[in-house]
């Protein structure tokens, strides 16, 4: 279904886990939900209780602190909303800017989302060679704007719209 926001004990967002995930955790007393959808409920034989969307652990849980959200295929979609880098149709691939048999690498600034249609196109080449300029900027999301584009992807109501996923090119 959705991905539930798991919050620390400390109201701190921590990761999203699946409608499954959050039940147990919530039926195992390990967390309580602070959010619920109003309408849906869980029910079993002995139990019912609302489908989570946000969840708060009743123990706290110490996280290391992570400068950089790990880059994914999945998260440089997200990120660009799904949108193509190069004409703005709905992306399904991933393109590299520098191209991987150029010395270019799996990395945040130098993945872009792309309709396969311009990954083809593109081929071998950097955006500049292939007269294709990128209509925005590939940036580094942060471990809190990764985890929230996340959960934007999945619910697109709810969440704010400040967080600004595509950035103009400059």
């Amino acid at each position: 279904m959705r991905d539930t926001l798991v919050l620390n004990a400390s109201f701190e967002p921590l990761s999203t886990v699946t409608l499954n995930r959050a039940v147990v955790l919530v039926l195992q007393a390990k967390a309580v939900v602070e959010q619920a959808h109003p309408d849906l409920r869980v029910r079993a034989a002995a139990v019912e209780l609302p489908v989570p969307r946000v969840i708060r652990l009743c123990r706290y849980v110490r996280v290391p602190f992570r400068r950089q959200a790990p880059w994914s295929r999945r998260g440089v979609l997200i990120r660009d909303q799904h949108r193509c880098a190069y004409c703005g149709r709905r992306a399904t691939t991933v393109d590299h800017v520098v191209p991987r048999s150029r010395g270019g690498a799996d990395s945040w600034l130098n993945t872009v989302a792309s309709c396969a249609d311009d990954n083809h196109r593109k081929a071998d080449r950097t955006p500049e060679q292939a007269g294709m300029p990128l209509l925005h900027t590939p940036f580094v999301p942060s471990p809190a704007e990764a985890m929230l584009l996340s959960l934007r992807s999945a619910e697109r109501s709810d969440l704010p719209l400040w967080l600004g996923a595509v950035q103009p090119a400059a």
